[in-house]
């Protein structure tokens, strides 16, 4: 059948359009959609609509689908895996995928320590355990985060999120004894020096340093704008977590498993986590999560304290050993910097071409990378409504795009880490039509 043909035959069914309005009517309002595009098969790169038409995916899920869509290692051990039992609960009558997979995770965590893990569904329900964990460990009650993280919906992972609209307007009150500080960015003035003194002020006016359990830090903020934790920063903070005996937790959700050129993005400054959170590429897009950590730590909560029914699924295990394999064999790491120094080309090219709008770029860390979109070349002037327009435009024009950033005005690239050439330049091109388009 040919591609006009099978079209023709896709669209003799619901649209998008028809499917969109059926949703509307059917799903709370809260879980919206970038884009009322509904999809019917996804392979590498690529997604095809109901309605056949074709779309670039430069968001993978939100860094899911690391290794593209049905990567053919990945679905078949998935496969395999369905012939055999899909769930028995891993705290009821476990199953050796999930032990393997546990073994996998502790020699690739950072650092020389023993560590230890646990699996949870969900990147939200690690970082939750992860909290529990250092509470359990060191007596404390209190958490310090960052403004702009990013660290889940449900109420305490909101709690630890430095950003209100949309996670968490009209959804408090939040739990006690978090804190925030800023976040070191030096594009938009905070420099790392004015982030620790935001810290030691927090030390003197909020918190004790002795009732700090945890500091949790994104090594690349995701929500937050892909702005990239300086080395020296997480260096620092390291020191004073060892100074005060509190707890370094790293979210490496969205920035784990080889999306940033390292296997993991704290690498890059050399620093040991006492905890490490896991999820989103983790499985290629099987549900499953995970919280590394140091042996003496991660047993701290008695047994039974941690756990869920539907944590470590057999088949997100399967699909996790899978994924690293598939990470190791085809070198993803190496692809995701193949990857960025492709788009960091391309996107200084744009922001030559239109340096009323491009105020900043972010592609100094493999796959993960990102525009700032501001009027007249100024970023304190975010244009959040460019932002949107070049969102649905791309869509319109077959290129799937994210956006991020506490003020609406980020544009960040998520690529599958063995994306082709030809195809990001394909996407880059369209993106660059939209821009011409509406600038």
């Amino acid at each position: 059948m040919s591609n006009a043909e099978l079209k023709v035959t896709q669209s003799a069914g619901l649209s998008n359009q028809d499917w969109q309005a059926r949703k509307e009517d059917a799903v709370a309002r809260g879980q919206g959609n970038i884009a009322p595009v509904y999809v019917e098969r996804a392979l590498g790169s690529e997604i095809w609509d109901v309605e056949g038409n074709r779309y670039i995916d430069f968001g993978t899920g939100i860094a899911v689908c690391s290794a593209g869509h049905c990567h053919p290692k990945i679905t078949a051990a998935v496969a395999e895996q369905l012939q055999k039992f899909s769930h028995t609960c891993v705290m009821v009558t476990p199953y050796d995928s999930s032990v393997r997979l546990a073994e996998k995770l502790n020699a690739l965590a950072p650092g020389p320590s023993k560590k230890k893990s646990i699996f949870v569904t969900t990147g939200a329900e690690a970082i939750e355990n992860a909290v529990k964990i250092a509470r359990a460990h060191t007596g404390r009650r209190g958490v310090i985060a960052f403004n702009g993280g990013f660290h889940g919906r449900t109420m305490l992972a909101m709690g630890l999120t430095g950003k209100i609209t949309p996670y968490k307007n009209l959804f408090g009150p939040f739990p006690a004894e978090i804190y925030h500080a800023p976040f070191p960015i030096d594009y938009h003035g905070v420099s790392v020096d004015a982030s620790l003194k935001a810290m030691h002020n927090l030390f003197q006016v909020d918190i004790a340093p002795s009732d700090v359990a945890a500091i949790i830090v994104e090594p690349v903020q995701g929500e937050g704008g892909f702005y990239p934790a300086p080395v020296e920063f997480l260096q620092a903070l390291r020191a004073l977590c060892d100074e005060h005996g509190i707890l370094l937790v790293v979210d490496e959700i969205q920035t784990g498993f080889a999306r940033t050129g390292k296997m993991f993005c704290s690498e890059y400054a050399g620093i040991e986590a006492d905890l490490m959170t896991v999820a989103k590429g983790m499985a290629n897009g099987f549900p499953i999560a995970a919280v590394v950590g140091k042996a003496d730590i991660m047993d701290a909560p008695l047994p039974g304290g941690l756990g869920g029914t539907y944590a470590g699924s057999p088949l997100g295990c399967v699909a996790g050993l899978a994924m690293i394999d598939v990470i190791e064999e085809e070198n993803l790491a190496a692809a995701a910097t193949r990857v960025g120094q492709v788009f960091r080309q391309r996107l200084e090219a744009l922001q030559a071409k239109f340096p009323a709008n491009i105020g900043h770029l972010r592609t100094d860390h493999g796959a993960m990378m990102a525009m700032e979109l501001v009027k007249n070349g100024d970023a304190e002037q975010p244009d959040a409504e460019l932002t949107k327009a070049l969102i649905g435009r791309a869509y319109e024009n077959g290129l799937a795009l994210l956006s991020c950033g506490s003020r609406g005005n980020v544009i960040r690239f998520l690529p599958a880490l063995n994306i082709s050439t030809e195809l990001m330049n394909e996407g880059l091109d369209i993106l660059e039509a939209c821009l011409d388009e509406l600038t």
